[in-house]
């Protein structure tokens, strides 16, 4: 049976846990202040955050001799980015992949070397490739 995902993440969950992603291991003293360097937010806000992003099992604590407790995170980014990009297919894009790439190359502004790169990818799974 597989594992139950956990629960989606709020936007603000979701921004301190890209600021756990960045740092890997970390102890909320390190959150906090990376955080706070993008935006101000509380002290005690932010460590409530952390509890309830660790509630829902996005973290886990990592056994330490450190009088701080430290955390690392037990989803990967790629996991969660999945997900909501699936999310976002089936709910804008009519599960259509093709509908989504089309849109980004109709509204969004990339440069060739974008481009170019987003061309050699299609082609490297063309070929069967799924190297990064």
């Amino acid at each position: 049976m597989p594992a139950k995902e956990p629960p989606e993440l709020s936007p603000l969950e979701l921004g301190v846990m890209k600021v756990i992603w960045e740092l890997g291991e970390c102890t909320s003293a390190d959150v906090i202040e990376e955080f706070t360097k993008k935006r101000m937010l509380a002290n005690t806000t932010i460590r409530t955050v952390l509890a309830n992003i660790r509630k829902k099992g996005y973290l886990e604590v990592v056994p330490s001799v450190e009088p701080r407790i430290r955390f690392r995170p037990s989803v990967s980014k790629r996991t969660v980015a999945g997900r909501s990009l699936k999310r976002l297919l089936e709910n804008m894009f009519g599960d259509s992949p093709r509908e989504a790439i089309e849109f980004l190359l109709e509204e969004e502004d990339m440069d060739r070397a974008e481009l170019d790169e987003i061309r050699r990818l299609l082609d490297e799974h063309a070929a069967g490739g799924d190297e990064e």
